[in-house]
């Protein structure tokens, strides 16, 4: 079945287009504050270089979209050794790992890969494209979306590294505040989970399936800093009894004081986030926690984390 990028798809989603420019202009804006030094470096294995995110991205739309479109031209015959992430049908790839190695193709480069791929993509959404076709730019445009948050959780953990503690956006919001929490009942029963409906889902949201849960209470807000430094006070991070065995080997092995991200200054506790380094702000919700410390806290708090089907 045909259908034109702003009729069918367009009703729940709105127009494939209009989604697609906003989107890739939206990544070069998330780029704006950094130098090209920044967008080569790896800070770990498992984190990327965020000039591999701008290509990566352009990447899947050239291999997935455009690479079987008439008199289609691909772009540099090598990105697509160099920019595959894990689709190993496709061949192979640059080491993860070794990313960072990547200074060169230049980061000129990769912007004018990015304008090529646009300009094909754009010519292609101005035109009917069938539902097949359709349902793979909306997980193209899924893809980059979820690349952008790894390109700010990687840049961040890129600047943690230096001692200057630069920020990436000293105007960037802070977090919420949070507010008092109310343990809310919730009366289970047999419930249905999963994706519904023909709107676009990930394949690890189906099938629908359902699901019996026994009654339980649920807090209506997030923990706190707040509430974490009052875990940290009464010595969550030295407390054995707390912890699955696996979490305390980290905790022993790591040195683990306070979550991720967080420094122990003179004045107090600091937290390093896209604006800079600051003081813990007690009202806002605790971020870069493992499973292991969110365990354990529920643990302290006479509680437990929620399962999925909660």
């Amino acid at each position: 079945m045909k259908t034109a990028t702003c009729q069918m798809h367009s009703a729940p989603i709105g127009c494939l287009l209009d989604r697609y420019i906003a989107l890739r202009t939206y990544t070069l804006h998330l780029i704006a504050p950094l130098t090209p030094e920044d967008m080569v470096v790896q800070s770990m294995p498992d984190a990327s270089p965020a000039k591999w995110h701008l290509a990566h991205t352009t990447w899947f739309f050239e291999t997935f979209l455009l690479g079987g479109q008439p008199g289609y031209r691909v772009f540099h015959p090598d990105y697509a050794f160099l920019f595959n992430s894990y689709y190993e049908a496709l061949g192979p790839r640059q080491p993860r790992a070794q990313r960072g190695l990547l200074t060169r193709p230049p980061l000129d480069d990769i912007l004018a890969y990015r304008r090529h791929v646009d300009h094909h993509m754009q010519a292609l959404l101005s035109e009917t494209i069938d539902d097949a076709t359709a349902d793979m730019v909306q997980l193209g445009l899924a893809h980059e979306e979820q690349h952008q948050e790894l390109l700010l959780m990687d840049i961040l953990h890129l600047l943690d590294q230096s001692p200057v503690a630069p920020a990436y956006d000293a105007s960037a919001p802070s977090d919420p505040a949070g507010r008092r929490g109310y343990f809310q009942l919730r009366p289970g029963g047999l419930v249905e989970i999963g994706h519904t409906g023909s709107r676009f889902a990930f394949d690890n949201e189906s099938p629908r399936h359902k699901v019996w849960l026994q009654p339980f209470e649920i807090s209506d807000r997030l923990v706190t800093n707040g509430e974490w430094l009052d875990f940290i006070a009464d010595g969550g991070y030295s407390r054995a009894d707390l912890w699955l065995s696996d979490g305390w080997a980290q905790v022993q092995n790591n040195g683990w004081q306070a979550p991720f991200y967080w420094r122990e200054t003179k004045e107090g506790w600091a937290e390093m986030s896209l604006r800079g380094l600051h003081p813990v702000t007690p009202s806002t919700p605790v971020t870069h926690v493992s499973f292991y410390e969110a365990d354990a806290y529920a643990r302290w708090a006479g509680a437990r984390l929620p399962t999925e089907a909660e």
